[in-house]
């Protein structure tokens, strides 16, 4: 087999090889040898005439691919254009839209957005143990800015002032310790009431840390922290306390969405802070190696267009 591929130009050669991807997402989805995704067995057969496996056991749908179980399932598109989706999409500091990834690659725009977001998938990370040490909390809205909205669009979406026509989103970071760099969570919440605010830091932070926040009056009360308090009217730093990383968080994450994806809808937004919180919590990863995290997270994932478009929703919904 060739070398593995430490750049966006031998990854495009690397995987026009079809055994080449087959080997590199077996090695990474089945290190112990290829299993059936469906009843778990390894009495399983390579049949090579259609690069695929068929389980020996007694069940229905024996045979699967490499895409059976993974964001890529029942997807026509060729798996050497998933992985160099996901190689753009896991490493462009920025972000990239899906007008990008449909002339990169070869495909709609309408089915690069549905394949960006099922990437995104596998960039959401399970609930880990909470922060600890020195911890910054603080919130932001995401949303379009009226000065650069047509008149018409602006008197038909902006009916207040301030964060009310935008979606509120609150960011926990972990400062660096221990030789390691910060990391960040985030979440949508429904508003900055400190029944929201509080409840996410008690969820995320470990009683007892040192919680730095700005001087809004949801976050008083938490007194099973030892927090520390900056008034932004006044100073932006005072010593240790600041929220300095977490802006730095917010203006990358601005950054990518006014630049790249222009105009986020609210039912989208968290699955575009999943991608922005990977790539800023793998930061000091190669290329190579945040890519090969983001094929092991595509496991066990599923997102379909009706799931997407929140049709499937409103017929639950419905009935």
């Amino acid at each position: 087999m060739e070398q593995e591929p430490t750049t966006l130009q031998e990854a495009i050669v690397y995987f026009s090889n079809p055994v080449n991807c087959r080997e590199y997402v077996v090695a990474r989805r089945w290190p112990n040898g290829v299993t059936c995704p469906r009843c778990g067995s390894a009495n399983v057969l390579f049949l090579e005439k259609y690069n695929r496996w068929e389980c020996r056991e007694k069940h229905d749908a024996k045979q699967f691919t490499l895409k059976t179980g993974t964001v890529m399932e029942d997807s026509p598109i060729t798996v050497d254009k998933w992985l160099t989706a996901m190689w753009q999409i896991a490493n462009c500091k920025n972000g990239i839209s899906s007008y990008e990834v449909h002339r990169a690659i070869g495909i709609t725009q309408k089915s690069a957005w549905f394949m960006d977001h099922r990437i995104r998938m596998a960039f959401h990370g399970s609930l880990r143990e909470q922060f600890s040490g020195e911890v910054e909390a603080d919130e932001t809205f995401i949303g379009q800015k009226a000065r650069n909205m047509h008149a018409s669009v602006r008197a038909r979406k902006i009916t207040g002032t301030g964060g009310k026509d935008k979606t509120a989103v609150m960011g926990i970071l972990e400062r660096g310790k221990d030789g390691k760099h910060s990391t960040v969570r985030t979440t949508v919440v429904p508003n900055r009431k400190k029944s929201a605010l509080q409840a996410e830091v008690r969820k995320h932070v470990q009683a007892g840390s040192a919680l730095y926040t700005d001087d809004l009056n949801s976050y008083k009360g938490l007194d099973e922290f030892q927090h520390g308090v900056v008034d932004h009217a006044v100073q932006y730093v005072d010593g240790a306390i600041h929220t300095n990383g977490l802006e730095n968080f917010w203006s990358l994450l601005k950054r990518g969405i006014r630049g790249t994806y222009v105009s986020v809808e609210p039912f989208h937004l968290f699955r575009y802070l999943d991608e922005q919180v990977y790539r800023f919590n793998n930061r000091k990863m190669t290329d190579a190696e945040r890519f090969d995290l983001t094929v092991k997270g595509i496991v066990g994932r599923r997102l379909t267009f009706d799931q997407l478009t929140g049709k499937e929703m409103d017929e639950r919904a419905a009935s």
